[in-house]
């Protein structure tokens, strides 16, 4: 969503040469800023310091099958550690859908999810070690089960997490002191800490059996309420992934059913019979609010039942020249039985603010995504930006929800995270930065709030959005359209 040109691009090859840089930024007071494949959505991964991208070197994969782990360098895919594991009947469960090109050091710096997260958890759940670049340069190998010599919470610090962080099904809004106080392991201060404590260079996956059989449903609804009431029951029956496709999404899919919204839902298990019953058993449940049934009772039924939600991003790709894509309010989680209320706030806000939205998300966590669709031609669309951001936090303080649920909070959400945390956390959260880096020359405006923060500060599109060559801005606008998010960036500078 944003565009800051940064100081300099260094691409490090080596765990050698991020020592280098720490050093360097170290000595120079210049800030560093971590990228992995640049996929993170609210801004963590570009600052006006120095990039570091971690995406070309650090590659190294080792499938250790006995023990269900891969290690991984950070710059290796979600897909490539699943694609070497496969032939060992191994995965790695939680699937962001960015997975083709999300790397190991990114999933681990914004505790990155995705559909299956209802049954698997996040990626915090399959770190079992990192190898960490610290602020002051020391490498070091975090293993799960290590406790922290930079920091400890009190027994009033526990009681005010205790207290205080919202009782959500997936959170990546700020340090996990939550899972800090439960653990003790340092590891869980790391991950999902956007590089603002150290730099990863290699992570210890754990893996999982792939199970043997699948099965699904497509469940259409004609209102809020139905789907909302439905989703409890389907998280009941276990299953793996539950996605929610909003009509305002499905407008731009002629395949689409069309329903006020979709529930797509699947379901793993070590028998054909067992995944075919829990189907039958989530269709006969709803039978009488589900307007719109569809099944699958194998992986290519599956597959083509959840292509409806693989057409989606490249729909909206295809919007007009003046109409852009801005992810600014695209990741906010509530408690399951607030879902329905927080979709159809978001749906109410985007109308009083007159900008067009696409809705859709992992319903099983209660966790929405939204595209908000402005036309950037328009007077004031900007400023009904920022007014669209204000009224959905509000609307996520009121629900006790969170602003970031697997994307992170970034520079996009670090100035609002006191309002769900209180003064106290945050003072919490900047005892941890200091803790981990005192001169904060590791990506300072993350998490914690640069002093001049604005949800709408440098944005891509409009008349203050930074100058960067015409070739390149054209091949960006390309990747854009085209949805060729994989595409190295490096590249568009030949």
């Amino acid at each position: 969503m944003y565009r800051i040109v940064p100081a300099a691009v260094a691409i490090p090859q080596t765990v050698d040469d991020v020592v280098s840089l720490v050093r360097q930024a170290a000595a120079s007071k210049i800030a560093l800023i971590p990228r992995g494949a640049g996929s993170g959505m609210p801004g963590g991964n570009v600052g006006s310091g120095i990039i570091a991208d971690l995406s070309i070197g650090f590659a190294e994969l080792v499938i250790e099958a006995q023990a269900q782990v891969a290690r991984a360098g950070a710059s290796v895919t979600w897909s490539e550690v699943n694609e070497a594991a496969r032939p060992y009947g191994l995965r790695l469960p939680p699937d962001p859908s960015s997975g083709a090109f999300a790397t190991s050091g990114g999933m681990v710096a914004t505790n990155a999810a995705g559909p299956r997260t209802v049954r698997y958890g996040s990626m915090r759940r399959w770190v079992e070690g990192l190898e960490v670049v610290e602020a002051d340069g020391t490498v070091r190998t975090v293993a799960r089960g290590q406790q922290s010599a930079k920091f400890t919470l009190t027994a009033a610090g526990r009681r005010l997490v205790a207290e205080r962080f919202p009782k959500t099904r997936k959170n990546s809004s700020g340090y996990a002191l939550d899972h800090f106080a439960e653990t003790g392991d340092e590891i869980d201060l790391l991950i999902g800490a956007e590089g603002t404590l150290g730099i990863v260079t290699a992570v210890h996956w754990k893996l999982d059996p792939i199970p043997p059989d699948i099965a699904g449903a497509a469940l259409g609804f004609a209102g809020l309420e139905a789907m909302a009431e439905a989703v409890p029951y389907l998280v009941s029956l276990n299953p793996s992934a539950i996605e929610l496709l909003d009509e305002s999404l499905l407008r731009f899919v002629p395949e689409a059913p069309k329903v006020a919204c979709l529930l797509l839902v699947e379901f793993e298990r070590e028998h054909a019979a067992v995944a075919r019953g829990v189907v039958g058993d989530a269709v006969r449940g709803l039978k009488h609010s589900a307007v719109h049934v569809e099944t699958a009772v194998d992986r290519a039924g599956l597959e083509q039942l959840w292509s409806v939600r693989r057409l989606a991003s490249p729909a909206l790709a295809l919007l007009p020249a003046s109409q852009r894509s801005l992810q600014i309010i695209e990741d906010g989680c509530v408690p399951l039985e607030a879902l329905g209320a927080y979709v159809a706030g978001l749906r109410e806000s985007a109308r009083r603010r007159d900008i067009p939205v696409a809705i859709f998300g992992h319903a099983g966590d209660g966790h929405v995504h939204v595209n908000a669709l402005p036309d950037t031609t328009r007077d004031g669309w900007r400023e009904a930006l920022a007014e669209l951001f204000a009224d959905v936090t509000d609307l996520l303080i009121r629900l006790r929800g969170v602003p970031s649920g697997e994307h992170g909070v970034g520079r996009l959400r670090a100035g609002v995270l006191e309002r769900f945390y209180g003064k106290e956390v945050m003072d919490l959260f900047r005892d941890v930065k200091r803790a981990y880096d005192p001169l904060s020359i590791l990506n300072p405006g993350v998490i914690i709030p640069a002093t001049d923060w604005s949800p709408v500060a440098a944005l891509k599109v409009g008349a203050g959005a930074a100058a960067i060559p015409e070739d390149i801005a054209t091949r960006l606008r390309e990747v854009e359209r085209s949805a060729a998010w994989a595409t190295p960036k490096l590249e568009l500078a030949h």
